[in-house]
């Protein structure tokens, strides 16, 4: 039998749609290649980690862990294994981390990944999401971050980063989330200019001055500025931020009173202890904050009895007078207050008997004030011995 001959149109049919399949599959853009092969050779897997098995550069490296292409273009890249409790990377972050021009996303997972932040990471002109946290990065933060218009997240919180908050990165119209804590940060807070903004996490730097009345946009839910050593009033400043649901400023050096409206925000938790604020504590209408900690600043005057629907009230080592309202103690023994601390304050009564009980489950503490305690309870070890003030300190507050 003769040989069946294949037409040359087939052939020619089929060599067409194998190159077609062929030009489907995109190859990576070679500037980007090279810059995960730069990215790669700067880093290791700690011990217990191995996020980097995969990249083998013989193959697609948009199958990479870690690595997420639009065509022939890296878009994301998230180095170390996402996982809780998962081993980190180490090394430094190499340079053409900038190359990648495409880049919207990039982050690092908790490792010891060390030295400055690359400057050429202000080349991302597409970048949203920059979060490097939990590394041993330093030096100062690039000003031209603030040259990423598109930038929204800034997470660069627990390294030890060095100098001001550039005021450029304050300027960044999209920004919604600034999370920069526990750092070694100095000198003043920058305006921040963001309509969009939500969070500010600040705390633990060494951060110093004061704040104008605009330099925090009322879209704050979440302000977060202890443990620094900020100064002046911020009375003007926290009456325009009526979004917020949680406030600390605690640890800092802050004066001048406490607005009454704050009382009014829908805060889950209000931390202004230990700064030096001072004046009378006047909310204007029963507080539904359930843990506020007004603890070692100057204020005084009485209670408000506005205060008395709060969980956890901490209003210890302040200048608070006369007779504690008689509110108090119906939600203390009905357990509706958990922590009540008036120790070391000039308050000179409370209505409540010497045999009454308090629930277990609450906390009364009313030692060295101008008053014997009616009732024994068990007190923080930090309030001391002594059960009242001497007379001498109190003689200025009777009648």
């Amino acid at each position: 039998m003769a040989k069946q001959m294949i037409p040359s149109c087939f052939l020619l049919f089929c060599f067409c749609l194998i190159q077609t399949q062929i030009l489907v599959v995109a190859i990576l853009d070679p500037t980007d290649f090279l810059a995960l092969q730069s990215i790669r050779k700067s880093l290791e897997d700690m011990p217990g980690s191995d996020f980097f098995s995969s990249w083998d550069f013989t193959a697609d490296p948009c199958n990479f862990s870690g690595v997420l292409c639009d065509s022939d273009k890296v878009i994301a890249l998230n180095l170390g294994d996402p996982r809780a409790g998962a081993a980190g990377l180490t090394g430094r972050l190499d340079a053409a981390i900038g190359k990648l021009s495409s880049l919207a996303e990039f982050t690092v997972v908790p490792g010891r990944i060390y030295g400055a932040l690359p400057q050429t990471v202000s080349s991302l002109k597409n970048l949203k999401f920059l979060a490097i946290n939990r590394n041993f990065i330093s030096g100062e933060i690039p000003a031209e971050l603030g040259e990423l218009r598109s930038l929204r997240t800034i997470d660069l919180s627990y390294n030890q980063l060095t100098g001001k908050i550039p005021p450029t990165v304050g300027s960044l119209p999209g920004l919604t989330n600034l999370i920069l804590c526990h750092n070694r940060l100095s000198g003043s807070m920058p305006r921040f200019d963001s309509q969009s903004l939500t969070r500010l996490d600040l705390k633990h730097n060494t951060l110093t001055g004061s704040l104008g009345p605009n330099s925090l946009p009322p879209s704050l839910q979440y302000l977060s500025l202890s443990w620094n050593q900020l100064t002046g009033s911020m009375d003007r400043v926290l009456t325009r931020l009526e979004q917020l649901n949680y406030l600390d400023l605690s640890l800092n050096q802050f004066t001048g009173p406490v607005p009454g409206r704050i009382f009014s925000f829908p805060l889950s938790n209000l931390q202004l202890q230990r700064n030096q604020f001072s004046g009378s504590v006047e909310p204007v209408d029963q507080v539904a904050i359930p843990t506020v900690d007004l603890s070692f600043n100057r204020l005084s005057g009485q209670i408000s009895p506005m205060l008395a629907s709060v969980q956890n009230l901490y209003l210890n080592n302040n200048r608070f007078s006369g007779r504690v309202p008689a509110s108090f103690v119906d939600r203390l023994l009905d357990a509706s207050i958990q922590i009540l601390y008036l120790q070391h304050n000039y308050l000179t009564g409370i209505e409540i008997s010497p045999t009454a009980v308090i629930p277990e489950r609450s906390s009364l503490c009313m030692q060295y004030n101008c008053m014997v305690p009616p009732v024994e309870t068990p007190c923080p070890l930090r309030a001391g011995k002594q059960k009242t003030r001497p007379t001498t300190q109190c003689n200025q507050f009777k009648g």
